[in-house]
């Protein structure tokens, strides 16, 4: 597979936060040609944060070609979504493409109001969507900028899944997005790395309180997956190089994660509740 080459990236930056997939050189690869859907989540219905592109782009893909619909949830990113939109409808189910601000707690109840009153069920909740801003130090972190993060990052995952839960049935999945950072931290997002590990521990907390309903809670940590957050947070020199540092000496591709999520949220992961995968290139991770 091409994606597998060690090869540097362009220097590229965006100035604007979500970043566009469509500006990315080289785009991300989010529908791997070789990957072929079984029916693991044949006529369920899924909410997916972030669906527009990037990591949430290949989630859509991938539960699509699995036979599942999807409501993907988004910023502004119009265009980024209308291609998502398209290649969903592209493998015969339906997408219905959701824009507004997941860290605003009605906006989150209006998601879920409308995917039911789409799809009439909701089966599985994928919290993916994140923002993340570099500071050199904590001292030019703002007060401003901890409360957006953390709204986007993790009271999105709140508001969302206790909007969601009267509507989740015996056998729905919940898969929260976390990252690597929770584990190791980064010096350059102290907040975002901060929202991370609160979702790990909110995830662990949520997969022992749903236990007697049935509904498992699992996770997914990424690491350097190219997306159109890495060159909307990073400069340029930092962008080039993204991955280069991973024991494969390169950066995952979002059709690269994108089957982990599917593990999750079929019944190919029956027994497992309350854990995380780590999709980071060989990083070995204890915890």
């Amino acid at each position: 597979m091409e994606t597998t080459k060690p090869t540097p990236f362009p220097p590229q930056h965006q100035n604007q936060q979500p970043g566009i997939e469509s500006l990315m050189n080289p785009r991300p690869a989010y529908d791997n040609p070789n990957y072929k859907g079984s029916g693991k989540l044949q006529d369920k219905v899924a909410i997916i944060t972030g669906g527009d592109s990037g990591q949430g782009r290949a989630i859509a893909v991938a539960f699509a070609k699995e036979g599942a619909d999807v409501a993907i949830v988004y910023l502004n990113e119009h265009n980024d979504a209308k291609e998502t939109k398209q290649v969903v409808e592209q493998k015969g189910r339906r997408c219905l493409a959701i824009a507004g601000d997941i860290g605003d707690e009605n906006f989150c109840k209006q998601v879920i109001e409308n995917t039911i009153n789409e799809f009439g069920k909701l089966d599985i909740l994928v919290n993916n969507a994140a923002e993340q801003h570099v500071q050199s130090s904590l001292e030019f972190i703002t007060t401003e900028q901890m409360e957006k993060t953390f709204r986007t990052n993790f009271f999105s995952i709140f508001h969302l899944t206790k909007a969601a839960l009267p509507h989740m049935k015996q056998g729905s999945t919940i898969i929260n997005a976390a990252s690597l950072t929770a584990y190791e931290g980064n010096k350059q997002l102290i907040d975002y790395s901060a929202t991370k590990g609160a979702i790990v521990s909110f995830t662990r907390s949520l997969s022992k309180s749903l236990q007697t309903k049935g509904i498992r809670v699992n996770g997914v940590c990424p690491g350097n997956i190219w997306t159109s957050l890495i060159p909307a947070s990073f400069p340029a020199d930092q962008v080039a190089n993204w991955g280069a540092k991973t024991p494969m000496k390169r950066a995952g591709q979002p059709q690269e994660i994108a089957p982990a999520y599917v593990f999750l949220a079929s019944e190919d992961s029956s027994y497992m509740s309350g854990q995380f995968l780590h999709v980071n290139g060989g990083i070995v991770i204890n915890g």
